[in-house]
């Protein structure tokens, strides 16, 4: 992982809803461009703020999360039947190759960003599908998410993935975050 991990301890702050001013359900599901059938990770999936959003357009959500306290609290909040756990950082996913059809990452971005996850994500998503990363912008106010010399541009994060071998099908800045969809 990157520079630091979510407390587990400030986990409600997860289920907020003010954080679809980032990202909001619509847009995250326009971006990974779901069929039912598709199975899916959320790399960070803390609480399942997100994840919970995925799963009634997925087959399967892997649930990933390198704290397992985090996938408790998860639990205590209800799992949809489609969500499995996964208790990995994103440089050693254990999926065969092109077995995945999508992946998200939702403000975690800064936590994981390593050439060794790159290759773990372009390794795992099959040719074609998606990679959608929100995270935020070292160009950023600051007021919300990690401290400012934790977090990566939206160049950053178009260099690493196409040093991976993904192709950039979105990016876009914005106030506080970035938004980046690669393909491979």
């Amino acid at each position: 992982m990157g520079f630091h991990t979510f407390d587990h301890e400030r986990a409600a702050d997860l289920e907020d809803p003010g954080r679809y001013r980032f990202c909001s359900r619509e847009e995250l599901l326009a971006a990974l461009d779901l069929a039912p059938k598709d199975v899916v990770a959320d790399i960070g999936s803390g609480t399942g703020f997100y994840t919970d959003e995925v799963a009634p357009h997925a087959d399967r959500v892997y649930a990933i999360d390198v704290q397992p306290e985090m996938h408790d609290l998860y639990r205590e909040n209800g799992v949809p039947d489609n969500v499995e756990f996964v208790t990995t950082d994103a440089a050693s996913l254990p999926f065969a190759d092109d077995e995945l059809d999508g992946v998200f990452s939702t403000m975690t971005y800064h936590e994981f960003a390593a050439p060794e996850a790159f290759a773990e994500l372009a390794r795992v998503i099959r040719p074609g599908d998606r990679v959608v990363t929100v995270d935020w912008s070292k160009t950023g106010a600051g007021a919300d998410g990690p401290p400012m010399d934790e977090r990566f541009g939206l160049a950053d994060a178009v260099e690493a993935f196409e040093e991976a071998g993904f192709t950039t099908v979105e990016a876009s800045s914005r106030r506080e975050t970035f938004v980046h969809v690669a393909s491979r």
